[in-house]
């Protein structure tokens, strides 16, 4: 994980819809520092989706968190979903 980064963010999304990203992103962390709840991280991407509903967005938006952070949303997105396990993380998905 790289220090300070920043997170890729649409100035044009309401305060709600920042939360929804931003509480997905933090998801995407927290899959790779410790582990996930399958539940909740699916959750937050649904809501992630609804505030980025275009793929084409959602992979800018990914490749923009990768180069900053170092964390793959759509490898962690697909670990999770793949794993038949409650919790899941990046290191035992």
């Amino acid at each position: 994980m790289k220090e300070n980064y920043n997170y890729p963010l649409d100035l044009s999304w309401s305060t709600t819809e920042m939360t929804e990203v931003l509480s997905f992103f933090n998801q995407v962390e927290k899959f790779y520092e410790s582990k996930v709840e399958k539940e909740l991280f699916l959750e937050s991407y649904a809501a992630f989706k609804k505030v980025v509903p275009s793929k084409m967005q959602e992979k800018q938006l990914g490749r923009d968190f990768e180069q900053s952070s170092g964390y793959s949303l759509y490898r962690a997105l697909k670990e999770v979903e793949a794993s038949g396990k409650r919790f899941v993380s990046a290191d035992k998905a």
